[in-house]
């Protein structure tokens, strides 16, 4: 399968639930690399790479998220691969 990379925002009730730590598990869980982190607007944003059906089975998990988050839009576009080895929450 081919390896993709993918830039993603997530708004909605999304900081102070856990999401940045839980994207994490699941990016792990599912052999996806990259980082997520919150944004000053109160999104959080992530870079996905991998496979493209793990990134896609990712993305489709984020659309909502860990409980108690609160999901409003997801919104996908296409990043160049920064060839990470792990999957990071930044601060």
């Amino acid at each position: 399968m081919a390896s993709v990379a993918r830039h993603v925002r997530v708004t909605g009730r999304v900081q102070g639930v856990f999401f940045r730590a839980w994207t994490r598990d699941e990016a792990k869980r599912g052999g996806v690399t990259g980082w997520v982190r919150n944004c000053p607007d109160g999104s959080v944003e992530a870079h996905l790479e991998g496979d493209v059906t793990a990134v896609r089975w990712l993305i489709d998990k984020m659309a909502y998220g860990p409980h108690g988050a609160r999901v409003d839009d997801v919104q996908v576009t296409e990043a160049e691969p920064q060839e990470l080895s792990a999957f990071l929450v930044e601060h």
